[in-house]
C-alpha cells in the first residue's frame, strides 16, 4: 500500500495544520502522502483500541493492518457523514468481529485464553510511562487484572468498554461506531460496566493500592 514510508520531513508537503477533511480530500484525489499522514495521525489510537480488544501485540497488529487496508480501499467512498476517527473505529469494530467469528468457526480461540508476552516485548505495549521502577510491579499487576476481566466480557461489551474507558469516546460517538440507538448504548454500557465491576470485586485491594 506504500503507507508510512520513511522520508525527509523537510520534503513532506503535508502541513502540520492540515485538517482531517483536507487530508481526506487530497487522499481521495490520489495524494499518497496525505493518506500516509492520516494513517500516522490515527495509528496510535487505532492500535490502542485493537490491543485492548485482543491483549496481544501480534493480534492487534493484524487488526490494525487489516483495518487500514479497508480504510485505503473505502476512502474514495468516504463522504464525511461522520468524523474520520469514528469511521475508522467502526472499521476496526468490523475487523475485530470478523476475526472473532473466524476464530470461533476454526475453534482456535477462547475468550479465556491469555497469551503471556515475553519480557523483551513489553516495550511494545501501549502503556503510559510509569513514574519510577518501584511502581512497575503493582501497575503491571493492576493492568493485567483489568485487561483479563475485560477479555472475559462478550465481544460487544468489550468493544464498548474499550471505546468509553480507554478511547474516551462519548455515548454519541459509540452509538455511531456501534451503529446502535443512543439509549441502547447507554443501557448496554451500564450492564458491561456492572459485569466488569463484579469480575474485579475480588481484586479490589490490589486495584486500590
Amino acid at each position: 500500500m506504500g503507507l508510512m514510508r520513511d522520508r525527509d520531513p523537510r520534503t513532506n508537503p503535508n502541513k502540520p495544520s492540515a485538517t482531517d477533511a483536507e487530508l481526506i480530500a487530497r487522499a481521495r484525489s490520489g495524494d499518497a502522502l496525505a493518506e500516509e499522514e492520516l494513517v500516522r495521525r490515527h495509528y496510535r489510537s487505532v492500535f490502542c483500541l485493537a490491543y485492548r480488544l485482543t491483549h496481544t501485540y501480534d493480534d492487534a497488529q493484524d487488526i490494525v493492518q487489516d483495518a487500514f487496508i479497508r480504510v485505503h480501499n473505502a476512502l474514495p467512498n468516504f463522504r464525511g457523514d461522520s468524523n474520520f476517527s469514528t469511521w475508522v473505529f467502526r472499521i476496526v469494530r468490523n475487523v475485530f468481529l470478523d476475526d472473532q467469528k473466524k476464530r470461533r468457526i476454526r475453534n482456535h480461540a477462547s475468550l479465556e485464553e491469555m497469551v503471556e508476552l515475553e519480557d523483551s516485548s513489553v516495550a511494545r505495549q501501549i502503556e503510559d510511562p510509569q513514574p519510577g521502577p518501584e511502581f512497575l510491579v503493582t501497575r503491571r499487576a493492576q493492568s493485567d487484572l483489568i485487561q483479563q476481566a475485560v477479555m472475559e466480557l462478550p465481544e460487544a461489551s468489550r468493544l464498548m468498554i474499550a471505546l468509553y474507558h480507554f478511547q474516551h469516546k462519548s455515548y454519541e460517538e459509540i452509538a455511531e461506531i456501534m451503529e446502535l440507538p443512543l439509549g441502547t448504548v447507554k443501557s448496554r454500557l451500564n450492564r458491561a460496566r456492572l459485569a466488569l465491576r463484579g469480575r474485579l470485586a475480588a481484586s479490589r485491594e490490589l486495584l486500590e493500592s
